[in-house]
């Protein structure tokens, strides 16, 4: 049995070494593995059905997965493009002195009460000209030809990482069970029957979680862009659409959601004065508000809570642990990572308490 321990806890971490040093590589995987994941049961009922007595091939079937794929995300890149639209169109007919005197009220009270309290000399307008220096410096310390090489090389990489996930992605499908079938050939007989439970526990239980996100996005995507259409609100699916991606990111999602919200509808939207675009602020948090509350109250403890049978406590010290070591990947990714360690943890131990195959000495 202490053989058996020495080994297991020698092959994880001989994986972890090797996630550690090929990250990049590691990084397709883990994302292939959950694109394969969430296809499976499409590509399997597309391969199950019959067209002139013959099943569809399985190659065809994981193409027609992708591609719907592939044009629910093209869908949502034009909902998206409008909005662009509209922003290149504002800062091309921006008025810069219109700017200036909207910057040079507050920064002129500011500086009213700063001179009051004796802490800038007595020079009404002077800071607003440095802030107005400031700003044009800085306008003209833009490297637009850096800019444009640091697009080019990030949409170089952006091509790479998908062009290598689909291919990995496309193979996890097309060998269906090739991974639990090469898992468990590495396990020795003795315990193949516990390993077998422990992978199929796995698959249920990310399967499950799975399922579970795709709810959360769907109703936080529906509350959202219901909710700033009845308030007035420009692009209210595509604000909704971001909320709803933002989300998966654990806590600072939702911050990011209300965030772009305001400031969609804030760039979009007609103001009188202020106590227009005051009101038009607090109706956009309050949908995000009730948004949240959805999600803490219903949607979270039916997905992380249910799904993956974690404690919100646990769940809570996991993410911003997975936060510390990977950053926002890490946050994403924190919960289908430990559910495996988890459950494999928790199987195992059951089967030292209650297999006989543990005791042979």
């Amino acid at each position: 049995m202490q053989k058996f321990i020495l080994s297991v806890l020698a092959f994880l971490l001989a994986v972890l070494l090797l996630g550690w040093y090929f990250s990049n590589i590691a990084f397709y995987f883990i994302i292939s593995l959950v694109i394969a994941a969430a296809l499976r049961p499409m590509t399997n009922r597309i391969n199950s059905i019959h067209v002139f007595g013959q099943h569809i091939p399985r190659w065809l079937a994981i193409l027609f997965s992708f591609a719907t794929i592939g044009l629910i995300i093209f869908s949502i890149i034009l909902l998206f493009i409008p909005l662009i639209i509209a922003q290149v169109e504002i800062i091309q007919n921006l008025d810069v002195e219109f700017l200036y005197e909207q910057i040079q009220r507050p920064v002129n009270r500011i500086e009213a009460v700063l001179i009051n309290l004796n802490l800038l000399s007595d020079h009404p307008g002077n800071l607003f000209e440095q802030v107005k220096n400031t700003m044009l410096s800085s306008l003209s310390e833009i490297n637009i030809q850096g800019f444009l090489n640091g697009l080019i090389n990030a949409t170089s990489s952006v091509l790479i990482t998908v062009l290598a996930i689909v291919f990995i992605s496309f193979f996890l499908l097309l060998e269906n069970g090739l991974l639990r079938r090469n898992f468990i050939n590495l396990v020795p007989n003795q315990y193949f029957e516990l390993s077998v439970a422990t992978f199929h526990k796995v698959e249920r239980l990310l399967s499950n979680y799975l399922l579970g996100l795709l709810i959360q996005m769907s109703a936080i995507f529906t509350i959202a862009s219901f909710g700033l259409s009845i308030v007035g609100v420009e692009y209210a699916l595509t604000i909704g659409i971001f909320a709803a991606v933002a989300n998966l990111i654990p806590y600072a999602g939702p911050i990011l959601g209300a965030t772009f919200g305001v400031l969609v509808g804030l760039s979009t939207g007609d103001f009188l004065g202020t106590q227009e675009m005051t009101l038009l602020i607090v109706k956009i948090l309050s949908v995000f508000s009730i948004v949240q509350l959805t999600d803490n109250l219903f949607l979270q403890p039916l997905i992380f809570s249910k799904s993956v049978k974690a404690h919100p406590l646990e769940i809570f010290v996991i993410i911003f642990a997975a936060a510390k070591v990977g950053g926002v990947l890490g946050m994403i990714f924190a919960i289908p990572v430990y559910t495996i360690i988890r459950v494999s943890v928790q199987e195992f131990y059951k089967g030292y308490k209650e297999y006989r195959i543990f005791r042979i000495k």
